[in-house]
């Protein structure tokens, strides 16, 4: 067998002769098409796993950390909650529609097989310029491939975040969230327990779609995009719904002894997990396997990454049960392979066996690489902005210029395609800082509690670029300042990261960096990373050029509320004092920030740097003013900066606002800034003073900046000059309408 079969498979020439000098033979071409698919990056890590190890895990209310298909927290003594984000980008740029919608199935799966039920969803998505048609044609497909798959399965897209930028134009951004609850004590993992253990693969049959998917999500982009689309699987969401209910009520019958989804790798990256997981063997029939096309071949059998497929290791005696079960459900049921003690992943196929590999080879010798890295040389370039190097403003017109920005303008074309409300589990719905559900299992009333969950999905991926280090910090604190404005105390996170080609060192410069600063943020704020997905190679090649996304990692906070009902939300509900809370003590710094790309054209730094001890304070800070009821709306200042966050304040019940600002900062630059550690709460006048009083008392700041109004109108003045008054409806009409301008209406 020559290299170049090797090199089709994602092997290097170094990796194949590592394998050869291994087996002390060369592989076939099945065994080559297994190691291909389970050494890519996309399933080994092979680039990220020395640099991951930097993240804290564990906590006194981790159940589960990194390492299996989700991470698992504790809610209370009755309810623990499943949790994971993972990336499905390339396939979301060659077939967005079936690439987004098979994203969220496998993220479903993942946390249906720690034997939770499904709740939320929630997608971090990022796109090129809305002017580009080929970017308003991947938007569509992919809010397409996500309402389609999340409706029809009946799991509620709850919230999620959007962002456009040019450096996506060819590599957008699809990330896919799903939290479950489960009984607390009840878990399962991708094991088995003995030898002689079965493996039912129940779901789908299974086709040619997505042969060769991982390799594929492991590799740049160029001119062959088209020739990739095969690789792209095609989901099914009412198979998806039969799966999970079938698969849970064979859980809740005692019938299962461990799981692992079929998602990367196929039926050869489950098995070998299971194997590897459990320290044993595990021979494969592959003429067993249920096929929905003719003439595959075992090489196509064990590679395919149908959809809707999972693999139950289960005792014998339960095989009459489980078959009943998947007939039940209309979906196939069928052993395909059973656990050895042999260490080894041998496939046969009509007794022939086609493959014989060490489970440790596919597995644990998967390289690991130390590759170089460098600090970009745009850095110093880009971040030498001084204050002065900014006209001056209208703020009038700066302002409609921010809120018409599709990174600031209302999200409503997008998230109103989902049915965020199916399940009757949402409290607080899109739109705000964080979603709230309750906990309730519907056919398990025991699975039940008092207590909420918020939840938070962040990814500021122009602040990491500008710094990745102190843009890792401002990410994680900003979904964990999101929670705590819901009077959620943030448990734990999950992350993507979405970074380009790790063999440029450059690159690789900004994922360690990225994670070393986001690894600070965790320690500092006590949330441990339970789950994760790296995703790299999101990189272009057009010729002689490469164009890298954005460093991009994505953050989700998961936090518990005491009582569910005992959350605030971000708008305005009636009139009151605002306040701006929190660490008002430094100087405002535009670096990054939305005002400072659509008003000056300009993206550059310096960032704001996050204080992690005052961040701290602050979240504890709203969690108690939340639950001593002293405040009646909270939500940070982020993108489009302070006066930004008042009007989105506004704007859902149409309230207006009497500002009156007084700063010795220059007006733009205190305005549209987007500097994290503040947040703007309403309060009742009369408990205004004691919110100042525990703001002091926590050693943090507040200025008063104004009343809520009944009447919908803008009024802001600074420093005593009168800036603008104006009709709410001025600046909502372009807020509600900058989506649907670009995309169409619905």
């Amino acid at each position: 067998m020559n290299y170049q079969e090797a090199k089709a498979h994602g092997l290097t020439e170094e990796e194949y002769e590592r394998i050869v000098k291994f087996l002390e033979r060369e592989p076939n071409t099945v065994e080559l098409g297994i190691l291909g698919a389970l050494w890519s990056e996309h399933c080994s890590y092979k680039s990220s796993k020395r640099v991951l190890k930097k993240f804290p895990t564990q906590a006194e209310w981790v159940v589960q950390g990194p390492g299996e298909n989700a991470g698992v927290v504790k809610i209370d003594e009755k309810v623990w909650v499943a949790f994971k984000i993972e990336s499905h980008n390339h396939p979301s740029f060659i077939e967005p529609c079936n690439g987004a919608a098979t994203g969220v199935g496998g993220i479903i799966r993942d946390v249906l097989s720690m034997g939770a039920r499904p709740i939320a969803l929630m997608d971090s998505l990022r796109f090129g310029s809305l002017e580009e048609s080929l970017s308003r044609t991947i938007v569509r497909g992919v809010v397409k491939g996500i309402s389609s798959y999340g409706n029809s399965i009946g799991v509620p897209t709850v919230g999620g975040e959007t962002f456009f930028e040019e450096c996506y134009k060819t590599n957008p951004l699809v990330n896919a969230f799903c939290l479950g609850i489960m009984p607390a004590g009840r878990i399962f993992r991708a094991r088995a327990t003995e030898e002689g253990q079965l493996l039912f693969l129940i779901g789908s049959s299974t086709g040619r779609d997505g042969v060769h998917g991982a390799v594929m999500a492991s590799g740049e982009f160029a001119e062959d995009v088209e020739e990739k689309r095969p690789n792209v699987q095609v989901g099914d969401p009412y198979f998806g719904k039969k799966l999970v209910e079938a698969v849970l009520e064979a859980v809740e019958r005692g019938l299962v002894v461990g799981m692992q989804d079929l998602g990367a790798a196929g039926l050869a990256g489950s098995a070998s997990e299971i194997a590897a997981k459990s320290g044993l063997g595990v021979e494969l029939y592959l003429e067993r396997v249920p096929l929905r096309e003719e003439g595959m071949t075992p090489y196509e059998i064990l590679l395919s990454e149908s959809q809707e497929r999972m693999l139950l290791v289960v005792e014998e005696e339960n095989l009459k049960e489980l078959k009943e079960i998947a007939e039940f459900y209309h979906l196939v049921g069928e052993v395909v392979g059973r656990t050895t003690q042999t260490g080894r992943l041998v496939a046969r196929y009509k007794e022939e066996v086609v493959a014989d590999l060490p489970v440790s080879l596919i597995v644990d010798e998967a390289p690991v690489y130390n590759r170089p890295s460098r600090e970009p040389e745009y850095l110093q370039k880009l971040n030498s902005l001084k204050e002065e190097d900014l006209p001056p403003v209208d703020m009038k017109e700066a302002l409609l210029k921010i809120l018409e920005s599709p990174n600031v303008c209302s999200k409503e074309w997008i998230y109103t395609q989902y049915d965020y409300e199916v399940g009757t589990n949402t409290v607080l719905k899109p739109g705000a800082d964080a979603s709230v559900l309750r906990i309730k299992w519907s056919h398990k009333p025991s699975v039940s509690s008092e207590k909420g969950i918020a939840i938070s999905c962040e990814g500021n991926g122009r602040m990491v670029f500008l710094d990745p280090y102190e843009g890792g910090k401002y990410v994680v604190a900003e979904a964990c300042r999101n929670v705590a404005c819901t009077g959620a105390k943030p448990l734990a996170i999950t992350d993507c990261l979405n970074f380009g080609n790790p063999e440029r060192p450059e690159i690789m410069w900004q994922l360690e960096r990225a994670v070393e600063g986001m690894a600070q943020a965790c320690e500092k704020l006590g949330v441990p990373v339970v789950s994760g997905n790296v995703s790299l190679y999101n990189e272009t090649v057009e010729g002689q050029e490469a164009r890298n996304v954005y460093p991009t990692p994505i953050v989700v906070c998961v936090g518990v509320l005491e009582q569910v009902e005992g959350h605030v939300g971000s708008h305005f509900i009636s009139g009151g004092d605002i306040l701006l809370i929190g660490d008002l003590a430094r100087k405002s710094v535009p670096g990054g920030s939305e005002f400072l790309k659509v008003v000056h054209n300009r993206v550059e730094g310096p960032i704001p740097r996050v204080d992690l001890e005052k961040e701290k304070i602050l979240i504890d800070l709203l969690i108690e003013l939340v639950q001593k009821d002293l405040i009646k709306s909270a939500h940070d200042v982020s993108v489009g900066g302070l006066l930004v966050t008042v009007l989105e304040s506004c704007f859902p019940l149409n309230l207006g606002a009497e500002l009156e600002i007084y700063s010795d900062e220059r007006e733009d630059l205190f305005l549209f800034s987007e500097m994290p550690t503040r947040v703007v709460v309403s309060t009742d006048p009369e408990k205004t003073d004691t919110v100042k009083d525990l703001v002091e008392e926590k050693g943090l700041e507040w200025m008063y900046i104004g009343q809520v109004i009944q009447h919908p109108e803008i009024k802001l003045s600074y420093n005593g000059s009168k800036l603008f008054e104006e009709k709410l409806s001025t600046f909502k009409e372009v807020w509600q309408r900058s989506l649907e301008k670009s995309l169409g209406s619905l």
